[in-house]
């Protein structure tokens, strides 16, 4: 048997904001799968992304508590579709897939159940796996967004919206700048839901420049905190 790992100082202060965060105390008591639901549920209180009927595709998206926001403002009319790399558990309405998205069969699965059809909104909470090495972790970061954005881009309606996680820092004035070139307006989002101490934002793009759907030859990772 190996050796039980130490617990680290760094390790137990995070159980314990975690324990004791309020919005993950209101996770479970409204039956959410994260608290990452407060972030969609508070950017929609002022944006009003979500209302019945749309198509919906959720990049990053286990647990799935964004494919919960999506299914309860959806009213039963419309689709969610999710990939991550972990299993998303079923969820009435949604369809997932379990796979990366920088690999080609995500995309493919995707092309296949959109069918030419375009999108309303798409959503990427990805965040790639951390190394530690801060210079490291926000290059792979951003090109997940790099990803997220060209599908987007590609398979948005005209008057879709994209809105994807992103941490300020290196990389940050780049992808910006690549979305406002992609969009006709771009705003920065923190929802109050998001932790202080966290330096993730959310960028919020809408009415993509007309762009016809093509397929996308690249492609998903994730994870909702």
């Amino acid at each position: 048997m190996g050796q039980k790992p130490k617990r680290t100082k760094s390790g137990s202060a995070w159980m314990h904001e975690h324990v004791t965060d309020p919005y993950v105390k209101k996770a479970q008591l409204d039956g959410y799968r994260s608290r990452a639901a407060y972030k969609l549920l508070d950017i929609d209180k002022r944006d009003q992304l979500l209302r019945p009927g749309m198509t919906i595709v959720d990049l990053g998206a286990a647990p799935g508590s964004w494919c919960q926001v999506a299914v309860q403002k959806l009213k039963k009319q419309g689709r969610v579709l999710a990939i991550d790399l972990l299993p998303v558990a079923a969820l009435p309405g949604v369809d997932s897939f379990e796979g990366d998205f920088t690999e080609p069969e995500a995309l493919h699965w995707l092309e296949e159940k959109l069918k030419s059809g375009q999108v309303d909104l798409v959503l990427s909470d990805m965040a790639p796996n951390m190394s530690g090495v801060m210079l490291s972790d926000q290059a792979r970061h951003y090109e997940l967004c790099e990803l997220a954005l060209e599908f987007a881009v590609d398979w948005l309606k005209p008057n879709g919206a994209f809105l994807v996680k992103v941490f300020q820092g290196v990389g940050f004035e780049g992808f910006r700048a690549q979305m406002r070139l992609a969009f006709g307006q771009v705003v920065i989002r923190k929802p109050d839901s998001s932790r202080d101490r966290s330096n993730e934002v959310y960028l919020l793009g809408r009415n993509p420049h007309k762009r016809e759907p093509v397929a996308v030859d690249a492609s998903v990772t994730s994870s909702q905190d």
